[in-house]
């Protein structure tokens, strides 16, 4: 008992300690991952967000570590951190797993799942609905949400990193990008219908002109190099350099005023094929001509931009023919007329103002000719009775997502535990009375292994208990406890067990890797194999082991937590349990051999050496009751219950030691029958040797 104070004693110490936090890469190491012709900037905040530049040095999005940003703990109590490079528009140009310690990963599955996640982070933005799982219901995913496909046997993990790398990629576009459109984007309504004419769109301000002259050209070309090298526009300064109109024509009823029967059937067909593209009518008719000699169809113009909020654009040629309707005036049928493109997901609101810029172009010098230029700028807007927004798919809170993704498993669960604490707590004694018993409670377990162990993977394990202290010292949350609501509602019923009975309703029905031993246990004796008993006294030294197991992986969480999933193997759970066997041989030969112990020494892992046996063996301090019923003989003189009872969980004085007790109901068979209790046999036999008068005391029985 004094070693087991001293040894609690250490525990109670180390869960005092401060946690370690573990470090972020340097600016080094970051601009390493960075891929050509991409390269890392100046850092640009205090939370680690630096900028990214293109191939030609200029800002082109920003790149982040999660972990300073969003430091959400994992199973293992340490945040999982991930290298996030975002473009200006708010899309993932790439998503690279950094550092972690997530169990499951480190030494279950291998680390190739987890980085395969984060590739399919790639092309997406930060205005999609990104959530981990699949469509419920069998949905096929169609309702503005856009699933990720989780790691099998790691979607707690999963969805822990998924939410780190949200909240670090908002974090930073409400920063940095305020132009980063913040729900779904306006799309042309397909219902709305109104009769408009070309001069309803002009004066309703639907389409938008630019004009410019040369002067105005020439006057933004004063005083460089440039300033002499456009002739036409020193001979003529008042003719129109630039003449530019601009139109909307996602709206159909825009788009009949502009366009041709035959390209409105061609912008039909387009756009139901690309359902996010903005169609944008641009028509020159003077000098400028929109685009170079250079450019190629379906590409970003080069002499044309947009930006929105100070934020650029993307805009891309269309590739449609375009032919003008006959109401469209006669002097803008002969000018160059384009539709380009945008993508709604990346931002752009045509509902908002935006700005489109013409760049004029100067060449001076005859052979290398120096290229210089300048821009005129339009801005246009669409009214919004012509577009509709969709109904925001109002994404669920993680812990909600997960009990949705398992929801029948979570109901079956629930019924079977609220079914076997009924049955323990209201009919132990009938139960453990049936001649049965023995093949019902190992078909118990048999589901239990099968059901909450390698289906649901509800095997608890110590690395929960650790997170959560190496969370509660860093001052973190605890929100991660939620992303595996199945394995926390076993938890759950296991505290409540601390209570009603101790550590035994966990260790003795609902553990899977207990479960397992218990019919290595059984097999052992179908195989006639020596059953080894430990003496009294080696038996009481073995059990403090687990005690000295537990207080190592606390000093190991607390003071170098970068070791603790390492050291939480310890527990063959992962191995035979998480991923069934299919492992590094080295974690397998492990597992197996304390089955193979099993079959020699009765569950030699669970009693002896198990960390998570210990802590529930300490909650079991919580226990109000003895339920196990004793009598006077008890100890003194039979000794059967504790001959019988394979934990050595029953001192020679006949009290039950609870710390060990697994609940197997074996010593409440034998209270309860009377063909096995010695001191109800010996009453038994009394009560049938006692005299029995029939007659009157008086009576002289006949000869």
């Amino acid at each position: 008992m004094r070693h087991f104070r001293f040894l609690l004693s250490a525990v109670l110490w180390c869960v005092s300690a401060v946690c370690a936090v573990g470090e972020v890469l340097s600016e080094e190491q970051i601009a390493a991952k960075i891929f050509a012709p991409m390269s890392l900037g100046a850092l640009i905040s205090d939370n680690g967000v630096y900028e990214l530049l293109n191939s030609g040095g200029a800002h082109a999005g920003y790149v982040f570590q999660t972990e300073p940003m969003a430091p959400l703990p994992g199973f293992s109590g340490a945040p999982v951190n991930v290298l996030v490079v975002l473009d200006l528009e708010g899309r993932f140009l790439d998503v690279q797993l950094l550092d972690h310690n997530e169990p499951i990963f480190v030494s279950g599955l291998g680390q190739a799942p987890f980085h395969a996640f984060f590739e399919q982070y790639r092309g997406h933005s930060i205005s999609d609905s990104l959530v981990v799982g699949t469509p419920y219901g069998g949905a096929t995913g169609g309702g503005g949400l856009v699933y990720l496909d989780g790691v099998t046997k790691a979607t707690a993990s999963v969805r822990i990193a998924h939410e780190s790398v949200l909240a670090a990629a908002l974090q930073v576009a409400r920063e940095k990008m305020q132009g980063i459109a913040s729900g779904p984007p306006a799309y042309p309504d397909p219902d709305y219908v109104e009769v408009l004419t070309w001069d309803d769109l002009v004066t309703q301000g639907l389409i938008t002109r630019r004009l410019a002259s040369n002067a105005e050209v020439q006057a933004l070309f004063a005083g460089t190099v440039w300033e002499d090298d456009d002739a036409e526009a020193l001979d003529d300064p008042d003719a129109p350099y630039l003449d530019l109109w601009i139109a909307d024509v996602g709206p159909k009823s825009i788009a009949r005023v502009l366009l041709s029967e035959d390209t409105l059937e061609e912008l039909d067909h387009f756009m139901s094929i690309s359902t996010f593209d903005e169609p944008i009518l641009v028509i020159e008719t003077a000098r400028h001509g929109l685009v170079s000699e250079d450019f190629v169809r379906n590409t970003s113009p080069d002499w044309i931009g947009v930006q929105q909020d100070g934020f650029p654009v993307a805009l891309r040629d269309a590739d449609l023919f375009v032919e003008l309707s006959d109401s469209v005036p006669d002097d803008l049928q002969d000018g160059v007329a384009m539709i380009l493109r945008t993508d709604r997901r990346l931002g752009f609101d045509p509902t908002r103002e935006w700005t489109m810029h013409v760049e004029a172009v100067r060449e001076h010098g005859m052979f290398q000719p120096e290229i210089g230029s300048v821009q005129l700028t339009a801005t246009h807007v669409t009214d919004e009775r012509f577009y509709a927004r969709p109904v925001v798919v109002e994404k669920l809170p993680a812990w909600k997502e997960a009990i949705l993704n398992r929801e029948t498993d979570l109901i079956v669960l629930a019924v079977v535990l609220a079914g076997l604490v009924a049955l323990l707590l209201g009919a132990q004694s009938w139960l453990a009375g049936l001649a049965t018993y023995t093949p019902i409670r190992l078909g118990i377990l048999a589901g239990v292994l099968a059901f909450i162990g390698w289906w649901g993977q509800g095997q608890l394990s110590i690395v929960t208990p650790l997170a959560a202290l190496q969370t509660s010292m860093a001052g973190g949350s605890f929100a991660f406890l939620l992303y595996d609501p199945f394995s926390l509602l076993i938890w759950g019923v296991a505290i409540l067990g601390f209570v009603l009975w101790g550590r035994g309703l966990f260790c003795g029905w609902l553990c899977p890797f207990g479960a397992l031993q218990e019919f290595a246990h059984h097999l052992g004796r179908l195989l006639r194999l020596p059953k080894i008993e430990p003496s009294a006294r080696w038996d009481a030294r073995l059990k403090s082991l687990k005690y000295v197991a537990l207080a190592g992986l606390v000093a190991v969480t607390v003071f170098v937590p970068s070791y603790m999933d390492k050291a939480a193997e310890i527990e063959p759970f992962k191995t035979a349990i998480t991923t069934f066997f299919v492992r590094e041989w080295y974690y397998v030969a492990y597992a197996a051999l304390w089955l193979v112990l099993g079959m020699f020494v009765f569950k030699g892992f669970c009693r002896y050496l198990c960390p998570l046996g210990a802590l529930m063996a300490i909650g079991g301090v919580l226990r109000l009751r003895h339920w196990i019923p004793r009598r006077e003989e008890c100890g003194s003189p039979c000794q059967l219950c504790r001959v019988k009872c394979n934990y050595e969980a029953i001192a020679p004085s006949g009290k039950i030691q609870y710390s060990e007790c697994f609940q197997c109901l074996d010593c409440v068979t034998i209270h309860d029958d009377a063909n096995q209790c010695v001191p109800l046999i010996l009453k038994g036999r009394a009560a049938r040797r006692a005299p029995r008068n029939l007659g009157h005391p008086n009576t002289v029985p006949a000869e």
